[in-house]
């Protein structure tokens, strides 16, 4: 069955089949209702290659992610999961192409070869390489995150910098006056990572404000080396009784830990951060936190692609979302 076997039944020529498809040119309600009324009872459904070469577009979207090699955290697993959801709601497919090092080969095969009609755009560094490259090559990108000229492009953000100073300011409100940050891996933080980035200066800064004393430590993504960061802080300062993290993959060893060395949770240390929704509600006691709100960053990210595709020339738009912090039972007034 095609497009020609379709219009002969409908009584209409082949274009006219075409533009009742695409939507392109008008066709009267009468004519289009008896062209799909031919296709419902055949069950035809249109070739994509086709329909793609047609229209000049690919109908799919370019999801670019960390290293094939490097383990996914389970926020960057969600918003991978939630981006193809809201892309299949638009009927866009979904082409993930790993970036870094040996891996940029295949970012740059989709944005060479136009394999895509635009790009999503992870784990954005505050000098990214490869956003400088996709402006170059005018393929329409929308990042999550924004580099450090937060006034150009399109991107969606969670504003890390006000929601760690507001964990550190909850923590002050409480009565805590010694208090660490546990950021993300230090890769992450040298390479100009934004959310490692903007969660140090956000810590700094409320701390700063707050006259407290404030130490910062680098962990990599993983349950055990929670575990060790969170021993060595305690053995370096005794009298650390708050807690603030964006490391929600080190959170299980950061528990063991603390159970471990006979320090309650929060009688005897207050543990808070950005994470999550699912870690802080696994955490024990629940984590108070701002919990990351994936699947809206996901959502608004397509939408946005979708909107820039359709309307390339369109100004700059940026979404900075803020989520409240969800007070659980992680924290107290210190012991």
């Amino acid at each position: 069955m095609n497009i020609g076997e379709i219009a002969r039944r409908a009584g209409v020529s082949r274009s006219t089949v075409s533009y009742a498809l695409s939507g392109k040119r008008a066709v009267s309600a009468a004519t289009r209702r008896r062209i799909l009324q031919v296709i419902d009872d055949v069950g035809y459904r249109p070739n994509a290659s086709a329909r793609a070469l047609a229209e000049g577009r690919t109908r799919a979207v370019g999801l670019v992610i960390p290293p094939a090699g490097r383990r996914l955290t389970p926020i960057q697993l969600g918003f991978v999961a939630d981006v193809v959801a809201a892309a299949g709601r638009r009927e866009l497919d979904v082409l993930l192409s790993p970036s870094g090092g040996e891996h940029d080969r295949s970012f740059e095969r989709m944005v060479r070869g136009r394999r895509v009609d635009g790009v999503i755009l992870m784990e954005v560094r505050l000098r990214d390489a490869r956003a400088a490259r996709l402006r170059e090559s005018g393929v329409p990108f929308v990042a999550i995150g924004h580099t450090a000229d937060a006034a150009t492009g399109y991107w969606v953000d969670l504003d890390y910098h006000g929601l760690v100073a507001s964990c550190v300011r909850h923590l002050a409100d409480l009565g805590h006056r010694e208090i660490a940050l546990i950021n993300r891996p230090r890769e992450l933080l040298d390479s100009g990572y934004g959310p490692a980035r903007r969660a140090l200066d956000g810590f700094n800064a409320a701390a700063a404000a707050r006259s407290l004393s404030a130490t910062a430590s680098c962990c990599p993504d993983e349950a055990t080396a929670g575990e060790t960061c969170m021993e060595d802080l305690l053995a370096a300062r005794p009298g650390l009784t708050g807690l603030v993290t964006v490391n929600e993959a080190a959170l299980p060893g950061i528990e063991r830990a603390l159970r471990r060395l006979g320090r309650a949770i929060p009688r005897q240390i207050s543990v808070t951060g950005v994470v999550g929704r699912h870690w802080a509600e696994e955490f024990h006691p629940p984590l108070t936190a701002a919990d990351v709100p994936i699947t809206d960053m996901a959502e608004r990210a397509v939408d946005l692609l979708a909107e820039r595709m359709a309307e390339p020339g369109t100004p700059p738009r940026h979404v900075l979302l803020s989520q409240p912090i969800s007070l659980r039972s992680s924290t107290a007034p210190p012991p």
